[in-house]
């Protein structure tokens, strides 16, 4: 047993410091960003936040609108050939569309069912959360060897060392955050965990050092917290509970005391696996929980808010564009946010 006694940081710790600023408005700022990917080669240009693979924010329907501001949507592991089928908007929005995926022989056969007929998509998934295992990097390995064309993004991870070692297996994107999700009990169930920010800078550092990319996944409660995750290095943040509660997510509906609420869930709780996989097997625990979210309206409103915080981040602290937000980044640690005064 040992102890790091080095701090690791959270979103909620720090707090960007203001810095001189040519920039006249929020409007100047570029929050668009143009990657090209280690294996694929594909060059990808758009607003690199994408909608989690989670019930009721990983949909056709999400994707359809965030694809108009050029956001990426990763569908659920539920969407299969015949739902895609269906969707008549595939193929204008394909570029912001990533596929999902397990490491079981029945997801894999789902996957590659999805890929034979809709062979123009162009970014996999491979998502479990314990990214840790031998098996999880021998499946990306042979993932990669059947799609050596795809951008294949893999996770879940939280330390350099883990990250290298799916880079080196094949994957583009590294996928980075253990329990820090709005409706995730990892960390209370298992005790394991990292706190977000430090996971991005680090595992950021790493894949950059081997020319891939990673994306922050969880832990963002605010636009304030998806601007911190891009000054630590993000290239991509992904986002669940800030999207959930959206009518285009098309979630369950509940009418309590004359409001509308949708029901939300972790995709490890009791309802994502009683709805998908039969219930909760004997040798595991639930590590998600569900919740009821004031029904949100339209997303748009909620994604301009986002987009607005950034731009806002980016002059506070000098920074022409999203690109360049990191390079002009100091966080200061703080014991306090904000003044939560009124609630």
């Amino acid at each position: 047993m040992r102890i790091e006694e080095e701090i690791k940081l959270d979103y909620a710790d720090v707090l960007f410091r203001p810095k001189r600023s040519t920039l006249s408005s929020r409007k100047d700022v570029e929050l668009k960003r143009t990657y090209k990917f280690k294996y694929s080669n594909h060059q990808w240009t758009g607003t690199p936040i994408i909608a989690a693979n989670m019930d009721g924010v990983g949909e056709l329907g999400m994707a359809k609108i965030l694809s108009k501001f050029e956001i990426m949507t990763c569908l659920t592991k539920q969407h299969d050939l015949k739902a895609i089928r269906r969707s008549s908007a595939v193929k204008e929005i394909f570029p912001h569309i990533t596929l999902s995926t397990g490491t079981s022989d029945k997801d894999y056969k789902r996957l590659n069912e999805i890929l034979k007929e809709f062979s123009f998509f162009e970014f996999i998934c491979i998502d479990i959360a314990n990214g840790y295992s031998d098996h999880f990097s021998k499946f990306v390995r042979s993932v990669r060897e059947k799609y050596p064309t795809k951008t294949i993004i893999a996770g879940n991870v939280v330390t350099a060392d883990m990250t290298q070692e799916l880079v080196m297996s094949g994957a583009d994107i590294v996928k980075v955050g253990i329990g820090p999700g709005s409706v995730c009990t990892t960390r209370i169930q298992t005790g394991v965990g990292y706190p977000q920010l430090s996971a991005v800078i680090e595992c950021a550092d790493a894949a950059h050092g081997l020319g891939a990319h990673i994306i922050a996944d969880g832990g963002c409660t605010c636009p304030g917290d998806v601007a911190k995750a891009f000054g630590g290095g993000a290239d991509f943040v992904m986002l669940g509970g800030m999207f959930a509660g959206h009518e285009e997510g098309g979630g369950k509906k509940v009418k309590k005391n004359g409001s509308h609420f949708i029901e939300f869930y972790g995709s490890s709780s009791d309802t994502a696996l009683d709805k998908h996989y039969g219930g909760l097997s004997d040798y595991r625990s639930s590590e998600g929980k569900k919740v009821q979210l004031k029904y949100r309206g339209k997303i748009k409103d909620t994604v301009l808010n986002i987009l607005g915080g950034v731009r806002s981040s980016c002059t506070y602290v000098g920074a022409p564009s999203l690109k360049q937000l990191s390079k002009c980044t100091t966080f200061i640690r703080v014991n306090q946010q904000f003044n939560d005064t009124f609630k």
